[in-house]
């Protein structure tokens, strides 16, 4: 007989309902589209692009992208205010924070204005 998960759910006290429930909140919010996050960051479109010095258009679509460049991801996040790091994670160990690979190149160019003021 084939069972399906509404019936699991059912079967449940009211307590492990909620322990459910909240485990399945806590995993929903671990995981976020850039759109998604940048909404969670209160930021516009406008905003993100202007910080990146691309168009909005160009915004949108990064956020539609399934498939984009480390240093695209970076520039994003950091016109959000925050820090890109990769996390590399194996059933059989910890999780290793990959080194090397989100860091901005010493020699790289930036294509965003700098907010530091020159001497």
């Amino acid at each position: 007989m084939t069972r399906n998960v509404n019936d699991v759910i059912r079967k449940l006290s009211p307590a492990q309902r909620r322990k459910v429930e909240t485990r399945a909140a806590q995993l929903i919010a671990e995981e976020m589209t850039l759109q998604q996050l940048r909404q969670a960051c209160r930021l516009t479109q406008q905003r993100v692009a202007k910080s990146l010095r691309i168009g909005q258009e160009g915004v949108s679509k990064i956020e539609k992208r399934s498939d984009l460049l480390i240093s695209t991801l970076r520039d994003y996040i950091e016109a959000m205010g925050g820090q890109l790091s990769l996390v590399v994670q194996f059933s059989d160990r910890n999780p290793v924070v990959l080194s090397g690979i989100a860091e901005v190149a010493p020699n790289r160019k930036s294509t965003r204005k700098s907010t530091h003021a020159t001497p």
